[in-house]
């Protein structure tokens, strides 16, 4: 018998998680440097920016997802002394490579857990707030991850999502693009021996869907309010999508009067959240 062609997707959803899983399992101990390196150390910065918009209560459990090697979960700690953090990844090595961050009583406030995001293993409503940063796109089907995310959230909370832009937009004159298609492979292989891997990362930015749509995935999901903030001219974009049931967002996201997909644009000029 032949498998539907609901359960062809599902068995190629699994296989490419699977495939990732391994890709970044062998880039592992070069990823936190290349990291640094490729994005001249912004990515500390954006981080922190993620981190700072999750706003969980004092006290409180807060997801992070795709946690890689932790460096998420450690700039939320900084900002919130008092939360502590399931810090989820599918692929173990990259876990155990960030294991060896959690010195000085960190190891009780973060937990490392291997998990798929798509089923993850935590209670209905247990977690304050969620954070994910450039791992939304390795994630088959996305939709599965956004409903599953917010099935764990407490009324209120904020999924934040830390992602590149479309790479199909040009910017800065196409700059940014030809460091997709020729700079990132490049040095991913001259550093990590690993030429696919970066090849793949810069196919999976160029194929995201640009800002509102992943704002309209994430209202489709179920999420009661979305917005979106740029940064570095669109490379880099930090969404904030809440559930219902909560306070409303203390952000400038509040001058929008409608509920839905909210931009900088429409926040007026120069509002960004929390800033």
């Amino acid at each position: 018998m032949q498998p539907s062609p609901s359960q062809e997707e599902a068995q190629r959803d699994q296989l490419h998680g699977r495939q990732v899983a391994a890709m970044f399992g062998r880039i592992a101990r070069w990823y936190d440097f290349l990291n640094h390196a490729l994005s001249l150390g912004l990515d500390i910065y954006w981080r922190w920016r993620l981190a700072r918009v999750a706003l969980p209560k004092p006290g409180g459990v807060v997801l992070d997802l795709a946690a890689g090697t932790l460096d998420v979960a450690l700039a939320l700690i900084r900002q919130y002394p008092s939360i502590r953090v399931a810090a989820v990844d599918y692929t173990l090595p990259m876990l155990v490579q960030g294991k060896g961050k959690l010195t000085g009583g960190l190891e009780e406030r973060i937990i490392p857990t291997q998990g798929d995001g798509r089923l993850l293993p935590l209670p209905d409503e247990s977690m304050d707030a969620a954070t994910i940063a450039f791992g939304i796109r390795n994630i088959r089907p996305r939709m599965a991850a956004h409903k599953e995310v917010l099935r764990c959230l407490k009324p209120g909370g904020r999924f934040c999502i830390l992602e590149f832009g479309t790479g199909r937009r040009k910017v800065w004159g196409g700059l940014y693009n030809f460091y997709l298609d020729k700079v990132l492979p490049g040095v991913g292989r001259v550093f990590s021996g690993d030429h696919a891997a970066y090849r793949y990362l810069a196919e999976t930015i160029r194929e995201f869907p640009d800002e509102r749509q992943l704002s309209r995935e994430l209202m489709d999901a179920g999420y009661a309010r979305v917005f979106h903030v740029a940064m570095l001219s669109g490379i880099v974009y930090l969404h904030v999508a809440e559930k219902a049931g909560g306070e409303q967002m203390q952000t400038a996201a509040d001058d929008c009067a409608a509920p839905g997909p909210c931009t900088p644009e429409d926040l007026g000029k120069g509002s960004e959240p929390n800033a």
